[in-house]
């Protein structure tokens, strides 16, 4: 099938298991024709019925629970128990078993794409490496968070760049319009339950956000207490688009799961209720943009975190040794060659979009 094809058929199996934003949905697909970028970040569901194919000589590597969804703008920010700002993976709505390498195709193909569009600048070949890097550098010490805390790094300066400005984040929050739709009440009381204050009045606006996620419901909700401004939110969950791609239309979400295992310092203001995330947002507890970086910026030490992030995350899944060793044995620049087939198809679908 074609991606117009795959789209409609994607779109009605996602609406059996859950209800479907008409209004969202449609601005997903006026996105996904803006550039290459966006419409990798809204197809996943495409990705995973082509990459089987286009890398099959991947398909038989260590099994992970892995990211899915993983891309160079699926990081963010958080704080942890001890209110340590940590930089990671900010995104699991496509958390599913898959080979380890899928994360790092994928990874690497959304920075390819970064590349061309300008919000990067380093060499293709360059980012490929540093991924790579990244990843085996975490390996070889058996996985460590990346706290932003007591050791000044590249890191923190490029990632606390964005928190120098709060009032950005706020500003953007009380723009978005007010809440059509009704608040279940399993959803109000989940955020009042993740509140300082269970009496806390809240105004619940519409805030459009991702774009793999977009369509399916989210409740944000706005409050003020002890002088300043807060926000929680609600986000649907449904089984990863992996099972679509293989033709199932049930499965596990391993959301819950996949933060429980992986090397991490788990943000305590995100819990689950039922097939609902819900968690705090604000300036410091959300998704860091490409934009949102300093211009002046080490982009090779960014993707290289990213690549450690990454192993991070399967290291709740397997041993790093053995993941170690399968590298060794992969030929040279079988990641580069394997993100530019994907990255190839992944244009002549955004070439197929448009025209239809």
């Amino acid at each position: 099938m074609n991606i117009i094809e795959a789209t409609q058929r994607f779109e009605a199996w996602q609406a059996k298991l859950t209800t479907l934003w008409a209004p969202d949905v449609r601005l997903k697909h006026q996105r996904m024709s803006e550039d290459l970028f966006c419409f990798l970040r809204a197809t996943y569901y495409r990705w995973a019925q082509l990459f089987p194919a286009v890398c099959s000589e991947l398909t038989e590597d260590v099994e992970v629970l892995a990211v899915g969804d993983l891309h160079v703008e699926n990081f963010g920010t958080w704080r942890d128990v001890e209110g340590r700002l940590v930089w990671g993976v900010n995104d699991f709505d496509e958390c599913h078993p898959l080979p380890f390498t899928h994360d790092l195709v994928r990874l690497t193909v959304s920075a390819l794409l970064a590349i061309q569009a300008g919000e990067l600048s380093l060499p293709p070949k360059n980012a490929s490496a540093a991924i790579l890097q990244g990843y085996n550098a975490c390996l070889k010490v058996g996985g460590r968070p990346l706290v932003l805390a007591d050791v000044s790094t590249p890191l923190r300066t490029m990632v606390r760049h964005r928190l120098n400005a709060p009032e950005k984040f706020w500003n953007k929050m009380q723009f978005y319009p007010p809440l059509r739709a009704a608040v279940p009440k399993k959803i109000w009381r989940s955020i009042q339950d993740l509140l300082p204050d269970r009496c806390i009045p809240l105004k619940f606006v519409h805030r459009v956000a991702g774009l793999g996620s977009l369509g399916k419901p989210r409740f944000t909700a706005l409050g003020a207490w002890r002088g300043a401004l807060l926000a929680r939110e609600a986000k649907a969950l449904t089984v990863s688009a992996c099972r679509w791609a293989e033709g199932k239309c049930d499965g596990k979400i391993h959301y819950d799961k996949i933060l429980r295992r992986a090397v991490r310092c788990p943000d305590p203001l995100v819990v689950f209720c039922g097939d609902w995330l819900v968690r705090r947002r604000s300036q410091d507890c959300v998704g860091v943009p490409l934009y949102h970086l300093p211009e002046k910026r080490n982009e090779t030490d960014l993707l290289f975190f990213m690549g450690w992030e990454t192993a991070n995350i399967h290291l709740g899944s397997t041993e790093a040794a053995r993941l170690a060793k399968h590298l060794r044995g992969k030929p040279s620049h079988w990641l580069h060659e394997a993100a530019a087939a994907m990255r190839e198809e992944t244009f002549r679908d955004w070439k197929r979009w448009n025209r239809g």
